[in-house]
């Protein structure tokens, strides 16, 4: 079963955002966990073509060339000094997609996802999609209660519109 939760929580998904979530939901049954024991490139792979359809772009493959390139710094004549890798972008560049696997919380990938998107250039939105179990644990649950703690406490102010933590 597919789990969302949009962050804050006191604002709704936009229909771009429900977009994505509806291409997790048409693959549910092949990449649900813990049915399913796929890697992050497998479920992203397995979702590609209704990303694609969204008019996401979305990587291919692990190369430089296959990578998905997203604007950090900028040099001299408006160069690209710095970028971060993203899974997937929307077309307008504005919801950066990251699909994590086994280590999404056990490694604290999910932290580097958002410091990650906070510093993209023009990015607003990330969506983090993580198992639901892995080895028995709910790391849907435990990567949305602190998600929940970093809004609810106001302590650290993000740039960002919003998260929403999908759990396959």
């Amino acid at each position: 079963m597919i789990k969302y939760q949009f962050f804050p929580r006191s604002q709704g998904i936009t229909p771009e955002i429900k977009s994505v979530v509806d291409c997790f939901e048409l693959e549910s049954n092949k990449i649900k966990s813990p049915e399913n024991n796929l890697s992050s490139n497998q479920v992203l792979e397995i979702i590609r073509p209704h990303l694609e359809a969204i008019n996401f772009t979305v990587e291919s493959g692990k190369s430089k060339i296959q990578k998905i390139s997203v604007p950090v710094l900028f040099g001299y004549n408006n160069n690209i000094d710095k970028s971060f890798n993203a899974d997937a972008v929307s077309v307008d560049g504005k919801i950066v997609l990251e699909v994590e696997a086994g280590r999404a919380l056990t490694n604290n990938q999910f932290l580097k996802d958002i410091f990650q998107a906070c510093m993209m250039f023009e990015v607003e939105y990330l969506i983090i999609a993580v198992r639901n179990d892995y080895r028995g644990g709910d790391d849907f649950q435990r990567i949305f209660s602190f998600i929940e703690t970093l809004y609810i406490s106001n302590r650290l102010k993000l740039p960002l519109k919003g998260i929403l933590l999908i759990g396959y």
